[in-house]
């Protein structure tokens, strides 16, 4: 049988009968904010007594406190891990001895905010399996967060039915190839109607599983436009991290991550702090880097990928992975978590291409429907200077290196600087750009460091690979040390001593 008519045949309602009518399969659902769907779905189609042996719902908070104990949000990923603990080790308890030996147990769990009756709330959940690979094993997990787009609620209980059943499927079908599981999870369901922004694998089974490589695939694969990584590389859940906060983002390639890059954003957040609106607000800094710059090679390179998300982390950055080319659909996004205000840095080149208007030929407004987007709601700009020159070979090329032999190592040819005040626009939207400006939509950034605008990412890289070390000038001490120590981006390994 093909692949292809093999996944034809997998239903949501086959999926659950074979797990049904697989003996060694027995374990627990726990179920609360949303009725009990996922179980629902195992009694419908026959052969339930065969798969569950308790199906619960603690929908009353008290009794919810009373099993699971408190916690500060109901609907969170440490409600869940207590669901998951309570119930785990309370079907070791009762039935390892019994039946143990023939059994792989396992604990589906979710606590769920459904759509209430007048539509106000956010439609989100975190879903959760505990499962043994092998009777008497020790078990993995497997943790998810889903957000719910559906307009009925009932629509939305059986996007959840029928998520969680692909997820307790995978999970003992698929867990050998984890990028299996996920291209699974919307089986029979749309992005329209379900989203999988945050994706957690552990436990023996997944021992050499890279949590931010699967993130990253839950963008491959469409489940979720953004994905997030702390700065000890764990992978965080968006929404809890950017709720009700102010956000400044800086969009680069960091390939690597250079002085400039710090200082850009060091030098924003200085400023963005200062803002009437932000003053005594939280605030999280963001480095994002685009879906489209990291397949720039054709390919996803997943040394690359994980190369430029650790550097971050070891200068201390929260990293966001976006598949939103354009600024207005980045900063849209925030605006599912926050109200408060939104800062974006960048360079003179990134300026330039924000009022290139090929990039809004899909909109039907153009490029004053993108800015209308963009620029709603509390949002600015922080514009980072360039040289003359930098700025004359990039109209002319596209690209920001330096021409090589036409600058010195620490000094341009002139020191006149091109800033968001003085830079061209083209006529016909100037004063469009002078309207933004005026209003202080557009900021220039300042306090930069001058000695620092000479360097580019491209040339680094191009330095690591030809062994020019003066590239270690050009990056933070700790990104130095990283890749020598790991031979990053080309840059040469020594032999082991033998």
């Amino acid at each position: 049988m093909s692949e292809q008519k093999e996944k034809e045949l997998l239903t949501t309602n086959r999926k659950a009968l074979t797990i049904n009518l697989d003996e060694p399969i027995y374990g627990t659902f726990a179920e609360i904010g949303a009725g009990q769907e996922v179980a629902r779905m195992f009694f419908q189609v026959g052969g339930a007594s065969g798969t569950i042996a308790k199906s619960i719902s603690a929908y009353d908070m008290s009794f919810s406190d009373a099993i699971y104990g408190k916690t500060p949000r109901y609907v969170s990923q440490e409600r869940l891990a207590l669901m998951l603990d309570h119930e785990y080790d309370l079907l070791i308890t009762r039935l390892a001895e019994q039946r143990g030996e023939r059994t792989t147990f396992f604990v589906f769990a979710n606590t769920v905010s459904a759509r209430n009756f007048k539509g106000t709330n956010e439609a989100h959940g975190w879903l959760g399996v505990r499962f043994q690979t092998a009777p008497g094993g020790p078990p993995s997990d497997i943790i998810l967060h889903v957000h719910m787009w559906d307009k009925e609620n009932v629509l939305q209980q059986q996007a959840l039915g029928i998520i969680g059943v692909n997820a307790v499927y995978g999970a003992f079908y698929y867990h050998a190839d984890p990028r299996k599981f996920i291209a699974s999870l919307l089986d029979n369901l749309t992005p329209a109607r379900i989203e999988v922004d945050m994706l957690q694998f552990s436990g023996p089974a997944f021992a050499t599983v890279d949590n931010r490589l699967m993130s990253l695939a839950l963008v491959q694969n469409g489940l979720t436009n953004a994905v997030m990584f702390g700065s000890g590389g764990e992978v965080l859940q968006p929404s809890e991290v950017l709720h009700k906060k102010a956000i400044l983002v800086e969009r680069g390639s960091f390939r690597p991550v250079t002085h400039v890059n710090v200082d850009m954003l060091n030098c924003a957040t200085a400023q963005f702090v200062q803002e009437p609106g932000v003053k005594g607000k939280d605030v999280i800094v963001l480095m994002e880097i685009t879906m489209n710059n990291l397949l720039a090679a054709g390919e996803l390179d997943a040394l690359d990928f994980l190369s430029r998300v650790d550097l971050l982390a070891d200068i201390g950055f929260t990293v966001l992975i976006s598949n939103y080319s354009e600024y207005y659909r980045l900063t849209s996004y925030f605006r599912r978590y926050t109200k408060e205000m939104i800062g974006v840095s960048m360079g003179i080149n990134n300026l330039l291409e924000l009022f290139n208007e090929k990039y809004y030929e899909n909109l039907e407004g153009g490029i004053l429907e993108s800015f209308g987007r963009l620029f709603r709601n509390a949002v600015r700009l922080y514009i980072y200077p360039m040289h003359q020159e930098a700025y004359d070979k990039y109209l002319i090329t596209g690209q920001t290196t330096p021409i090589h032999g036409f600058v010195a190592h620490h000094a341009f040819a002139s020191s006149v600087l091109i800033t968001a005040k003085n830079v061209h626009i083209t006529d016909h939207l100037r004063n469009l750009y002078d309207h933004l400006l005026e209003n202080h939509y557009i900021e220039c950034i300042v306090g930069f460091d001058r000695d620092s605008l000479h360097i580019f990412s491209r040339d680094v890289l191009r330095r690591i690979k030809e062994n020019d070390p003066t590239w270690e000038h050009m990056v933070p001490s700790a990104v130095v040390a990283a890749i020598k120590k790991r031979g990053l981006f080309g840059y040469p390994v020594p032999a082991a001593v033998t």
